[in-house]
């Protein structure tokens, strides 16, 4: 997967960051819900929703489509020569 969506249930502000992801034509992206307790929820749970790409950039909501764009052309070249 080139993105990661970093995200819990019943939250509105994760539902508009998928909505983002739908509106700028990005399909090759994973979900995880991070619960409420565990590692993930102690390094995600107060950033939600996070996006996180193959090269290990993050963004935090409220990020753009444009940032999106920038993210996935960082990861692009991942495991090429």
């Amino acid at each position: 997967m080139s993105l990661t969506l970093y995200r819990r249930d019943g939250c509105e502000l994760c539902d508009e960051a998928e909505a983002l992801l739908d509106a700028v034509g990005v399909r090759d992206w994973q979900r995880v819900q991070i619960g409420w307790f565990g590692e993930l929820a102690m390094r995600y749970g107060v950033r939600i929703p996070v996006l996180v790409g193959v090269n290990g950039g993050e963004l935090d909501w409220p990020f753009s489509a444009t940032e999106v764009r920038d993210l996935l052309d960082a990861g692009a070249g991942e495991g090429q020569p």
